[in-house]
């Protein structure tokens, strides 16, 4: 555990100050204010880490504040240093400098890669980012086309900006170019205490991989810290700045997110056991600060100050707040990472076999090509990362679009299934009452038959039609063939008989009983005629009732492909419910879209209505003050030139 490094910084004097004007005086590390003769003015007396007069330079206060948290941020520690105080204090020039005297961001960079080039045992890897926030929205000022970039949190990668574009760079000049390149990007305006007025809070971010060079094993650790130099936009007020329109939408949205950087501050100064909860996430600048204050970092504050009377108030405020801060403690701990997530890790082999490749020629070409691979292989990773997220939600809506289209689908089976039931179940009723009597047919036959005939019968007969046939091929003993033929009873005499003529009965002889063997082969032949009669008879049945059969599938296949139609027809209407219900999804997010955009249009032009109205108001103040004062002047005047005639006369 260790406290955060508080320094504060005067900046020289614009005007000397009179006699009887209050003054801050300096003695050692300890700011107090005094009255114009030299009495000290009890209550307002602050002491802290470092104190830096007004004749100081950006490489003393780099030398004593900063250098520290850059060897250790080399090392693997996290680190932040940031500047804070009211507006035209010396922060911007604290942080940037100037081309004479280079700023604590251009020190810093040499420094790393100054320290970094000496250390021969270690292989590193730098990549910076460079971000603003303006009016409480993120953009990235090394691409524009990088807007209002969203803040999330990993456990691999703690709290980050998503989206922001991050360059591997070898050089600290090539570092500097990407700082001039953002600077210009980078939103300022025209006050009436500063020329040239930072309107946003800018984040100027170096990622620090290293691993050792002599490693050969994949669980080897490599460290990766996140080195954080932040130039805070300075509080202001309207009455001093004269901020109208589009300035003071910018001031008020400054001071809010530093007011909440306060807040932050006076909970974390607080004692541990009366600690309430810590409002990171009310502004982007201390959500992404979170870990720079109470977490896992090492942290400089640097408070700029203003010296003039005019000023004393702003300056308390600011002391105030560094006292406020200098209780706070962190944990810093060097980040190191056991698997190959780290990009210099993942990288590591193709750059090797990179250098064998080029092994011979300049080093410089072989550097550019290395950076160049890493350059493109990040931008990959950055861009694989962001169609990650888009494919993610685009799954999700998807999922929630097929559990509604199955749902519907479930419905309309469900449907389906009850109206084929049912008519299965009717057609299945009428084809067991049928085949009923179609096996009480056939089993008849067979049975009659035995095995000569088993084809069976599909047709249902009458009852009163089936009868069982005689066998005419059963063996007989005798045959009633009488011995005189001439006492038979002949066809002429059974007909005579049948017109009514009258004969003795009993003269008429029967044949005699006569051993079956002389009469089997005429009997034989007169059975096997008949019984293929009864077969072709049986047949014909069997064909038409085949026929009635094959008329009956005919129209029961009929029936099942009308069946299939409506099925069809009802699967297509499925689908078209199903294509309207996405296309109304659609027309409903696109129009909820479109109500949203609307209402922040709205928003945004009320705000403008309230700003407009606000400086309508500031410019009736000014006008009438200074008609008051054209007035005071035209009566001045007027006076004077009656004076004037007076003396004149006289």
């Amino acid at each position: 555990m260790e406290k955060i490094s508080v320094a504060v910084r005067f900046r020289p004097s614009i005007a000397e100050g009179a006699a009887e004007e209050r003054q801050w005086r300096i003695e050692d590390n300890r700011i107090s204010l005094h009255k114009p003769h030299g009495t000290p003015i009890s209550g307002i007396s602050f002491a802290f880490d470092h104190v830096f007069e007004q004749s100081s330079t950006n490489a003393s206060v780099y030398d004593i504040l900063i250098k520290s948290i850059i060897h250790a941020a080399i090392n693997g520690f996290n680190g932040t240093a940031f500047a804070y105080g009211q507006t035209s204090s010396g922060k911007t020039f604290t942080m940037n400098g100037s081309q004479l005297e280079p700023g604590i961001i251009p020190q810093a960079v040499r420094d790393i890669f100054d320290t970094t080039h000496m250390i021969t045992d270690r292989e590193f890897l730098v990549r910076v980012s460079y971000m603003e926030i303006y009016n409480e929205e993120i953009n990235d000022l090394l691409f524009l086309g990088n807007q209002r970039l969203p803040v999330h949190e990993s456990l691999e990668r703690g709290v980050y900006v998503a989206g922001l574009r991050e360059e591997i760079v070898n050089s600290a000049d090539q570092v500097l170019e990407l700082i001039k390149l953002g600077e210009a990007n980078r939103h300022v305006g025209e006050t009436n205490m500063n020329v040239r007025s930072s309107r946003s809070h800018t984040i100027f971010r170096m990622v620090i991989e290293s691993s050792a060079k002599d490693s050969t094993s994949s669980a080897d650790a490599i460290r990766v810290s996140v080195l954080n130099l932040v130039d805070l936009a300075g509080s202001e007020r309207i009455a001093k700045t004269g901020a109208g329109g589009v300035r003071l939408k910018e001031g008020k949205h400054i001071n809010k997110s530093l007011m909440i950087l306060g807040n932050v501050i006076n909970k974390l100064s607080e004692n541990g056991k009366h600690r309430a909860h810590i409002p990171y996430r009310d502004s982007k600048l201390t959500r992404i600060l979170q870990p720079a204050l109470g977490g896992n970092a090492k942290t400089s504050i640097i408070c700029t100050v203003a010296p003039e009377e005019v000023h004393i108030e702003e300056t308390k405020g600011t002391l105030q707040f560094a006292s406020r801060a200098k209780r706070i403690t962190n944990c810093a701990q060097v980040n190191e990472v056991l698997t190959d997530a780290a990009l210099l890790k993942r990288q590591k082999q193709e750059i090797e076999e990179l250098r064998r490749k080029l092994q011979g020629q300049h080093s410089e070409v072989l550097e550019q090509v290395i950076l160049k691979q890493r350059n493109d292989m990040h931008k990959s990773e950055l861009e694989r990362e962001k169609l990650a997220m888009e494919l993610e939600e685009e799954r999700k809506s998807r999922q929630a679009l097929e559990h509604h289209v199955g749902e519907q689908q479930r419905r309309i089976d469900y449907l389906n299934e009850l109206l084929a039931s049912n008519d299965a179940r009717k057609l299945l009723q009428g084809t067991i009452h049928t085949h009923s009597n179609y096996e009480e047919m056939n089993s008849s036959n067979c049975m009659s038959q035995g095995n000569t005939f088993t084809t069976p019968i599909f047709k249902a007969m009458r009852d009163q039609f089936v009868v069982k046939r005689s066998n005419h091929s059963k063996a007989f003993d005798s045959s009633p063939l009488p011995e005189n033929f001439t006492s038979m009873a002949n066809e002429d005499l059974w007909l005579q008989l049948n017109k009514g003529f009258r004969t003795d009965l009993d003269a008429l002889q029967m044949t005699p009983n006569i051993k079956y063997g002389a009469a089997q082969s005429n009997d034989t032949s007169i059975g096997t005629d008949l019984e293929e009669w009864n077969t072709k008879e049986r047949c014909l049945n069997l064909a038409s009732e085949c026929r009635l059969h094959a008329l009956q599938v005919d129209a029961l296949k009929e029936q099942y492909d009308m069946l299939e139609r409506k099925y069809s027809q009802l699967r297509e209407e499925n689908s078209s419910l199903v294509q309207t219900l996405s296309y109304s999804n659609h027309d409903v997010v696109l129009l909820k879209a479109q109500k949203d955009e609307l209402q922040k249009d709205l928003s945004y032009e009320r705000e403008k209505m309230r700003d407009l109205k606000e400086e309508i108001r500031l410019f009736g103040l000014v006008f009438a003050e200074r008609e008051c004062l054209l007035n005071s002047l035209y009566s001045k005047s007027k006076t004077m030139i009656e004076n004037f005639s007076n003396s004149q006369i006289i």
